[in-house]
């Protein structure tokens, strides 16, 4: 069984179990549960439930393992050549690790 699921404006596939990198999600706690209602497709061993827009009384819920992960930093640099041009930015984005729990529908 899986489904799709929108957190914060970006769709993952879930499964029961499976853990997961989404965008920071503000004022959680390591351990604490959180249930997502925003399930766009449920797959239930072959019986596919398509939402208009979402799945009615579907739900996600996970369990927050570590509330605030760094990732990989990213360095923007811009330069236009022969026009003495140069700007050098770093970016590190912001993540809570979270693993699935129960996919109810």
């Amino acid at each position: 069984m899986y489904a799709i699921v929108e957190i914060n404006g970006q769709q993952f596939k879930v499964e029961q179990g499976k853990k997961l990198f989404v965008h920071h999600i503000k004022d959680v706690e390591a351990g604490k549960t959180v249930e997502f209602e925003k399930v766009l497709l449920v797959d239930n061993e072959g019986a596919v439930t398509v939402g208009t827009p979402t799945v009615d009384g579907a739900k996600v819920v996970v369990e927050v393992v570590n509330p605030l992960v760094k990732g990989e930093k990213v360095i923007v640099f811009k330069m236009k050549r022969r026009k003495d041009y140069r700007k050098k930015n770093g970016h590190r984005a912001q993540f809570t690790e979270v693993e699935v729990k129960q996919i109810i529908a």
